[in-house]
């Protein structure tokens, strides 16, 4: 059950505290030199690594959210597009008081740097995808890259469409 309840609550990533929880968890499971994981007691290797498995099931949750960000450019920017199109209608329909035209561009900087970079990171320390954690990384890394030459522009493009779009519905 705990592990049901911890994976749906991996899905919040914008609660401090309980990314403060996951952040000590993954520390205490990874830690080589913890008594757990040098232990030769049964009970304490097997309490380790049940910790390693279900952290390890929380980021796999957290990436599969973000998976778009982990994959080619284009793959990236038809999902980035989408969900600023979801967040603009929800600014335009008042169900948000944000509008992300203006800061998306640093904010999806700021998401790389605080989020998906260190994610791809745990992802390749703990070996889950095996050789495919470098590229998932190497992915978000480039994507990075690739937002600070075009994030502007794709923007800007994102505007024209809607607007684009707009005006022939009515």
């Amino acid at each position: 059950r705990q592990l049901l309840v911890n994976a749906v609550m991996a899905t919040d990533i914008m609660d401090k505290e309980l990314g403060a929880l996951r952040k000590g968890r993954w520390e205490k499971a990874f830690d080589t030199t913890s008594v757990a994981a040098t232990s030769t007691n049964a009970e304490q290797e097997q309490e380790q690594s049940n910790r390693m498995a279900t952290i390890v099931i929380e980021h796999l949750i957290q990436a599969s959210d973000v998976a778009h960000t982990m994959q080619h450019w284009n793959v990236y920017c038809k999902w980035n597009e989408r969900l600023f199109d979801e967040m603009y209608q929800a600014y335009l329909n008042e169900r948000s008081e944000v509008d992300p035209s203006v800061n998306w561009y640093e904010g999806e900087i700021g998401f790389f740097d605080f989020y998906l970079i260190p994610l791809a990171k745990k992802l390749k320390e703990c070996g889950v995808f095996g050789v495919s954690s470098d590229e998932y990384l190497t992915y978000a890394q480039s994507n990075r890259e690739q937002w600070l030459k075009h994030g502007k522009r794709a923007i800007e493009e994102y505007m024209r469409k809607y607007n684009l779009d707009h005006e022939m519905r009515q």
